[in-house]
């Protein structure tokens, strides 16, 4: 079900005319996992490798401040997603915006959109697609029980999550109330869903012209009442024994999630590369949207660059296609 893949190359002159700035937390770094943000540094160091490598006219920054004033470039391509702050995922692309300056991934409003779970689930449902019920408790609202999905066991996050960050769970609504006050707390809002068993769908995607559907993979997990914690995700722990990315070829259940995802991803158009994720029970057959998430992780070791590999392409071949086709969704080449 997944869609033929042709890489497409930067023309010489383009790279010769173009300058291009990689703004990224950690691109700047030498080397090594991170203490805090454990491998995605070497996901930074990847790209800027692979930016390189291209011959590119590469800027570097890890700062927003990079921005504050135009620094001279042509094309931003930003990794700086989580910045500590609540919607952080939209300052990149406003500062772009700000300044008039091209920059890969979607837009503002774009971003913030699947960056807010709770407004991605209800375009999720307005389009047909099943997906877990759930509550939403803004920061600063009352924290009631009155209309809540209450199940036996309830998955409680901040509502613009990344990497399983804060996530927790919860049996009664005392349990409940806890982990929302502790996700207000820390300055977020949280969003509860009832814990679905089973294991996490992957499937990337980019455009080249049109939404292009790579090879699906698959989270599958030794436990299927496990929740996944940033520190697995990030390789801070070991979880080796818990979890493990395969690939995903069941024909029925493709079938399935490649007509969601495709119903889905009108809704985030133009975004130049995604992540679409669903939670598959085999037991039952069932499937639930979780999340989308644009300007994702691409790091070789990840989704996409495995999906790239059964695809045929090289981790350099799929930057270097999700930077043409932008470049030329931007009128620059």
């Amino acid at each position: 079900m997944t869609d033929t893949i042709a890489p497409l190359s930067i023309p010489q002159e383009a790279k010769d005319r173009l300058f291009i700035m990689f703004i990224a937390k950690h691109a700047k770094w030498s080397g090594g996992l991170h203490p805090e943000d454990g491998n995605h540094a070497l996901y930074h160091v990847e790209v800027r490798t692979i930016l390189q490598e291209l011959g590119l006219n590469l800027t570097l920054a890890d700062n927003y401040e990079a921005l504050f004033e135009n620094p001279g470039v042509d094309f931003v391509f930003p990794l700086l997603n989580r910045g500590g702050f609540l919607n952080s995922e939209m300052l990149l692309p406003l500062l772009c915006t700000r300044l008039g300056i091209p920059y890969l991934g979607a837009s503002p409003i774009l971003r913030g959109l699947s960056d807010d779970k709770h407004l991605t689930k209800l375009c999720v449902k307005a389009r047909g697609v099943p997906t877990a019920p759930w509550a939403i408790f803004r920061r600063g609202a009352p924290v009631g029980e009155a209309g809540v999905p209450m199940a036996e066991r309830m998955v409680i996050k901040p509502n613009a999550s990344s990497a399983s960050w804060g996530v927790m769970d919860a049996h009664d609504w005392p349990g409940v109330r806890r982990a929302v006050e502790e996700i207000h707390d820390m300055g977020h809002d949280a969003i509860l869903e009832p814990f679905l068993n089973g294991s996490d769908v992957e499937v990337p995607v980019i455009t080249i012209g049109e939404p292009v559907v790579m090879p699906m993979m698959l989270f599958e997990q030794a436990d299927p009442s496990h929740l996944r914690t940033y520190y697995e995700k990030r390789d801070l722990v070991d979880r080796a024994q818990k979890y493990q990315l395969v690939d995903f070829d069941d024909p029925a259940m493709v079938a399935t999630i490649d007509r969601y995802t495709r119903a889905i991803m009108g809704e985030f158009r133009p975004f130049d590369y995604g992540r679409y994720e669903f939670r598959v029970d085999p037991a039952t057959g069932a499937v639930n949207f979780l999340e989308v998430n644009l300007n994702c992780n691409l790091w070789s070791e990840k989704v996409f660059g495995r999906s790239a590999r059964r695809a045929g392409l090289t981790q350099s071949q799929l930057i270097e296609t999700i930077l043409a086709d932008s470049l030329r969704r931007h009128g620059l080449i």
